[in-house]
């Protein structure tokens, strides 16, 4: 069984067919994620924190696959870099840290009130994995373009200089203005 099929069938037994999200349900949408990123040119890493990243929960999805203490469990699914992206996507206090991301560098940890600051390698994933998710949420329920679109778009141009050059290119494709 091939690290990406070992860590599908991990979520399935985690319930996350069961999960509603936007499109259908959670697995299919963290399915969804990974594989966009693999096209966009993310690496493996990124790609596997895409497929996972939603296990400790997000700031904007509060069911979580596995306790954020239990983290050696999703490091041996995906490997220690892939699992670090993964926790800082949920950790992520999104009010606290989106809008001066691309400024500060800085990542506000919901789970323990600290103050991280990834490193450029770091940030540019964390960046892409987040523009690449709320691109798929915007595409599954276009309701949320016509309600945060113009939010979206400014966020978005604030992260290019972080960003991959394809990851903001969709972003600007997926949020065009008609």
């Amino acid at each position: 069984m091939s690290t990406d099929e070992g860590v599908r069938a991990w979520l399935r037994r985690q319930g996350a067919e069961e999960i509603a999200h936007p499109g259908g349900n959670l697995y299919a949408h963290l399915c969804r994620v990974s594989e966009r990123l693999a096209l966009l040119g993310c690496d493996s890493d990124v790609q596997a924190a895409g497929l996972t990243h939603a296990a400790y929960g997000t700031d904007g999805f509060d069911l979580a696959l596995l306790d954020p203490a239990d983290r050696a469990v999703l490091r041996d699914l995906i490997g220690a870099d892939a699992e670090e992206l993964v926790y800082l996507y949920g950790a992520c206090d999104r009010r606290r840290s989106w809008r001066e991301l691309a400024r500060t560098g800085q990542v506000f940890d919901r789970f323990t009130d600290q103050v991280r600051t990834p490193n450029t390698a770091q940030l540019r994933s964390l960046v892409d994995l987040s523009i690449v998710n709320e691109l798929d949420v915007i595409e599954q329920d276009p309701a949320v373009a016509t309600r945060h679109g113009a939010y979206f778009r400014e966020l978005f141009a604030s992260w290019a200089p972080l960003a991959g050059e394809q990851v903001i290119r969709d972003a600007q494709r997926v949020l065009r203005r008609d």
